[in-house]
Parts: C-alpha cells; structure tokens; sequence
C-alpha cells in the first residue's frame, strides 16, 4: 500500500468511529460498509508484505489466477524437540504438527502436546484437524475441529477419544499427530431487523432438500 491508500483508509475508518456514536446510524446498510472497508484493508494489507522483495515472476498470475502471497506466524518452542511446523509437500493446506509429549492417556482418551505456541495475527484463525493417517489410528478428534483463536499464547494440544478403550492404536511421541491450518475470518456485525428475505427453501430443515 501507498500513502495515499492509507491517509484514505484513516479518514474512512475516522468516519466509521464518528458515525458509530450514534444509535441510529447502526443499521443492516451501516454493517455492510464497515465489513467492505475491513475485508477491503486485510486484502490489501496481505497483499503487501514487508518481508519479502516482490519480482515481477511473484506478480505473474499462476494458472488459478493466484498470486504469490503468504501470512508471517511467529512460532515459540516450548521444549527444545519440538518442530516448527511445515507443509509436506507443495500445494498443502494443511502443516503437520509433531508430537512431544503425552498430557494425559486414560481408557477413554489422549492429550497430545506438541511443544510450541503460536502467535496467529488478528483476522487470522488456527483450526486444527487430524491428520489423514488417523484412519490408521483408533482415535477421534474430541471436539472435531480444535480452534486457536489469535489471543491464545499457551502450548498447542489436541484430545483424540479412543474407540477401542486401553487396546486402541495411537500416535507415539514424535510422530505428526494433527495438522493446522490458519485462515482470515470476517469480522461479523449483527444487527437486528423485523423480518429477513424470502427464499426458495424458507424455514425448511433437515431433509427439506430430499434424500
């Protein structure tokens, strides 16, 4: 971003401040402009990284349409075997996480540590899944979808149920025992409004599509 982008971005969000001292300037229209200049500031800022030098073959458009871009998270090892985690291979969404140390192992369950913290930038979401070779193991994730929200600064972990009790097949110390993958979310304004918009489907629920 230029100066000139960001003298422009204050002024709007100046105005953003001034206008939410007032109740009644708070409606569906007001949301929506403060969600465009958002999302409009996190895709421009992500798109300039202070980190890097751009070259002309960074800028080129890659068969997606994508270009080369990324997100800076400082990691903290907590214990000094732990790994930095890494993509397997090229084109990856998820980077596998290796296991340190066991927290807790019962008949039921298994808490896994994986020996570092991370610092997720604002805007910015970890969610932590299993990995594909659980289908190997007689374990699942006990919440599904681990989420580490930006302000967590303590040691990744991930709980695994066991399906077989004591005889269950788990991850050992220092195998990968999950994976993450870290993603922009919007910031969600609620507001209040007397009725919503029609649609095809309306209030139908479970099964309303057919079998």
């Amino acid at each position: 971003m230029d100066k000139n982008q960001i003298e422009d971005y204050l002024k709007k969000l100046k105005d953003i401040e001034e206008n939410l001292s007032s109740e009644e300037n708070f409606n569906e229209s007001f949301a929506q402009e403060i969600d465009n200049v958002l999302n409009s500031l996190s895709t421009d800022i992500n798109n300039f990284s202070p980190f890097t030098t751009q070259t002309n073959d960074d800028l080129t458009p890659k068969p997606s349409g994508v270009v080369n871009s990324g997100v800076l998270v400082k990691v903290k090892k907590l214990v000094s075997e732990a790994v930095v985690p890494s993509y397997s291979k090229v084109g990856d969404a998820g980077m596998d996480l290796t296991i340190t140390d066991i927290k807790e192992n019962t008949s039921f369950s298994v808490t896994y540590g994986f020996g570092i913290a991370m610092e997720i930038p604002k805007g910015y979401v970890g969610l932590i899944f299993p990995r594909s070779s659980v289908r190997n193991q007689d374990l699942i994730l006990s919440n599904c979808v681990g989420v580490i929200d930006s302000g967590y600064r303590g040691e990744l972990q991930a709980t695994f149920k066991k399906t077989q009790g004591l005889d269950s097949l788990s991850y050992n110390v220092g195998e990968r025992g999950a994976q993450i993958i870290i993603l922009p979310y919007p910031t969600i304004y609620m507001t209040e409004v007397p009725e919503l918009s029609d649609t095809e489907r309306g209030t139908g629920g479970f099964g309303s599509t057919g079998s």
